[in-house]
């Protein structure tokens, strides 16, 4: 296997996960086992229980989510090789955040799902009291079905085990091979993190009935508007013509027009920086089909109203929209300092 490389086993509660994690220790050298569920113990032993009750399940923090990427990163870099990490990731937004956090990092992950034959149900509300609920209760509480279907995404996105006639002995070997052909590797663009302010340009692009074009993040949970982060020395506006054709493969020929500078502060693990969005016009028939974004980077795309992007982006992401869609039918531009107009 690589020089540093995750094998993540996914797959419901008691598909055998921790049992062929122990047996791939044995069948790879330099390996190591990182179990999340000890970071999940540890938040449970240390969090206020009133934080606590306002999850189900400690993979809904934000905090464990950060301490698995930063945990794994920590533990390659000690012990250089294979981590194996069984863990149950059926969100799809959650495995965007750890996934996506892995490859900043540069930080190759294979993805396997370990999928046995059985139909039992794990009555994911008794197991939750029994461990006490909160962190405890990771990977206990969802309910899922052994050997139930896969979410869709999930299905594509990693690579299937068929576990149902295979001792875990026979599922490791079978990922062993399945590493060494190639199997399992998760395309998502490695993104670094930014280590200081930056400015980001982003554009928004509309259909024949003025609904706004939102792509879907591989690396990172939300949706967004194309663009991303001006390069030193690059103008915003080409910034901004630059992604719609690196993420969209649109080529703009008009001028951008501005719409909004939003000033978004500081905040942990963020520093924040100036984000402009643009107009970039209405999309002549035909553009769609087009359309074509890069696998390693967007999954989706969507035309959606103002009130269908509430449900898609992030409060701050939609503050700046909804001033955006207000500037643009002003003929205006509208400067924000987090997402709130200032200056009249």
């Amino acid at each position: 296997m690589g020089e540093t490389v995750i094998v993540w086993l996914n797959g419901t509660f008691g598909a055998g996960k921790t049992s062929t994690a122990h047996e791939l220790l044995e069948l790879v050298p330099d390996s190591t086992c990182f179990d999340p569920g000890r970071v999940a113990r540890m938040l449970g032993d240390v969090l206020p229980r009133e934080r606590l009750d306002e999850v189900t399940d400690c993979r809904d923090l934000p905090s464990w989510r950060r301490l698995v990427v930063e945990t794994g990163a920590a533990l390659l870099a000690e012990a250089p090789g294979t981590l194996v990490v069984p863990m149950e990731l059926f969100r799809q937004e959650q495995r965007d955040e750890i996934f996506g956090g892995f490859a900043a990092r540069r930080i190759e992950v294979r993805h396997f799902l370990l999928h046995p034959g059985e139909t039992i149900l794990i009555n994911g509300g008794q197991d939750r009291a029994a461990a006490g609920g909160g962190c405890e209760a990771i990977g206990e509480k969802d309910g899922h079905k052994k050997g139930a279907a896969p979410p869709p995404w999930l299905a594509a996105d990693a690579h299937l085990v068929d576990t149902s006639a295979l001792t875990p002995r026979e599922t490791a070997e079978r990922i062993v091979r399945a590493v060494h052909d190639g199997a399992g590797s998760c395309g998502i663009v490695q993104t670094a993190e930014p280590r200081a302010e930056t400015v980001a340009a982003g554009v928004l692009l509309f259909d024949d009935q003025d609904r706004v074009l939102l792509v879907d993040p591989t690396y990172k949970p939300g949706w967004e508007f194309p663009g991303g982060v001006v390069e030193p020395g690059e103008a915003p506006s080409s910034a901004g013509m630059r992604e719609v054709a690196e993420e969209t493969g649109l080529e703009l020929t008009q001028p951008l027009r501005l719409l909004v500078v939003d000033w978004e502060p500081p905040a942990p693990r963020s520093f924040g920086g100036m984000r402009l969005l643009f107009d970039g016009g209405r999309l002549p028939a035909g553009a769609t089909e087009r359309l074509t974004l890069p696998e390693d980077e967007l999954r989706g795309w969507r035309f959606v109203t103002e009130s269908e992007a509430a449900g898609m982006l992030s409060p701050t992401r939609l503050k700046r929209l909804h001033w955006a869609l207000r500037a643009r039918e002003r003929e205006t531009v509208l400067n924000l300092e987090a997402g709130v107009p200032v200056g009249g």
